[in-house]
């Protein structure tokens, strides 16, 4: 729903905020953070080059109960456990509060800290974790490396096709990634090997954050699941392709997956991304009708989300000339298969209870056409031709030094374009045996 949150005549008595790429106040993403000197965590509301405290907001007396007992919380789950017409409330109350024809006002000034001096956390407690694999073009590129003859499974475009992926090693942007060890079987040999991963791989994907949840045995209706979806983020899924090949059949993705995902501080809500919503990508001519427990009017006409993404590499070499991060790709989420409504009803639809705080990936979002990779695998067709970099470097695939970034920006006309923030680590060499 656009209302006047949305207004792109809205300035900010938080100067920083006006302008910036991707908090101004129109957007006001979600995220968990430490003041400096502070180990205790507590919600805030990014705007501009600042971090608002929700905790200093938890005494008004205009706000409900188990809206003010959610400001007060360590983590996100409470507040996405509330109702969507709260999380409203809160975002209107906080325009209100930033707004340069309001302010500023002396206690909000006081809670307001700046984000380069505070500690991250993951957003939210994620109790679970599923991976969808919805990006199509994607699917169809890998597929045909390792399939040639079935690169999409007759499943594909009835349902979106996902796994339970590992929630306990989902970190917040920043620091390493450690390159896992695996067993991986090279094509002149009979038998697999024990060693650490030589084609480690960045997936750039799309979280999303569920929140109020559903009882078991209760699928959630596709006309009601958009309301469960409390925002969204970066996310990028790494993959090590050797032992992925090696281990993936028959029953999916294992240790080639579970060793890390990286996750952006932010979740920008569904509320501030409401100017953005567009009409999935067409399916084609050929492609089956959607069985009714994926099939809406409202989520064919703006059930999907033109978000365009960027991947970057930083070599060490190029770090230490001085040299800007290589653009690797620039795929956008209105090329998934499936909306993310679409990803929550199946989820729920045989009676599993999702929970507030769980997360979604959408699968790695690729573009069809050329730099619209989201992956390493597709741009070097399988490890076979190695990219070339600035300062006359090539990588098929990450080594250890490289620092993968993901940035993401909603843009559309008559609006102020927001931002995510952006998601990184640096590989790092595997651990001794």
């Amino acid at each position: 729903m656009i209302d006047s949150t949305h207004d792109a005549q809205r300035r900010s008595w938080v100067d920083s905020a006006n302008g910036h790429a991707d908090f101004p106040i129109q957007n006001l993403p979600l995220g968990r953070f430490s003041p400096p000197g502070d180990q205790v965590s507590r919600p805030g509301v990014a705007i501009g080059d600042s971090i608002l405290d929700l905790s200093s907001l938890a005494g008004r007396s205009d706000l409900a109960p188990a809206l003010r007992a959610a400001l007060q919380s360590e983590t996100l789950n409470a507040l996405m456990a509330l109702p969507a017409g709260m999380r409203r409330t809160l975002r209107v109350l906080l325009v209100e509060l930033l707004d340069a024809d309001t302010g500023p006002h002396a206690a909000i000034e006081r809670a307001l800290h700046a984000s380069a001096a505070c500690t991250f956390h993951l957003p939210a407690r994620i109790g679970d974790y599923t991976d969808f694999y919805a990006g199509i073009h994607h699917a169809t590129t890998v597929g045909e490396l390792m399939r040639p003859e079935n690169p999409l499974m007759p499943n594909y475009k009835y349902l979106p096709v996902g796994y339970h992926g590992r929630a306990s090693s989902i970190r917040v942007s920043g620091g390493d990634v450690i390159r896992p060890r695996g067993q991986r079987r090279l094509p002149d040999e009979e038998t697999p090997r024990f060693e650490a991963s030589t084609q480690l791989d960045y997936e750039v994907e799309m979280a999303i954050w569920i929140g109020e949840g559903n009882a078991q045995g209760q699928p959630i209706p596709i006309g009601a699941a958009a309301e469960h979806i409390v925002g969204f983020g970066l996310l990028n899924d790494w993959s090590a392709r050797d032992i992925q090949r090696w281990e993936y059949q028959p029953l999916g993705p294992f240790l080639a997956k579970s060793f890390a995902s990286h996750v952006s501080p932010w979740i920008v809500t569904s509320e501030a991304l409401a100017p953005f919503r567009c009409a999935p990508a067409a399916r084609g001519a050929g492609d089956p009708a959607l069985l009714p427990h994926l099939d809406d009017a409202a989520d064919r006409s703006a059930g999907a989300l033109d978000l365009r993404l960027e991947v970057l590499l930083l070599t060490p070499t190029m770090r230490a000339a001085g040299l800007p991060p290589a653009v690797m790709g620039t795929p956008r989420t209105v090329d998934l298969y499936w909306t993310p409504a679409q990803m929550v009803a199946h989820h729920s639809s045989n009676g599993c209870n999702l929970s507030p705080g769980d997360m979604f990936g959408s699968g790695t979002i690729s573009s069809p056409f050329a730099g619209g990779e989201g992956s390493l695998i597709e741009r070097n067709r399988g490890g076979k031709e190695p990219l070339a970099l600035p300062g006359a470097e090539t990588r098929t695939f990450l080594e250890d030094g490289d620092e993968v970034i993901i940035r993401g920006r909603c843009e559309a006309e008559g609006y102020v374009p927001i931002g995510f923030g952006e998601v990184r680590a640096v590989v790092a060499p595997a651990l001794a045996q």
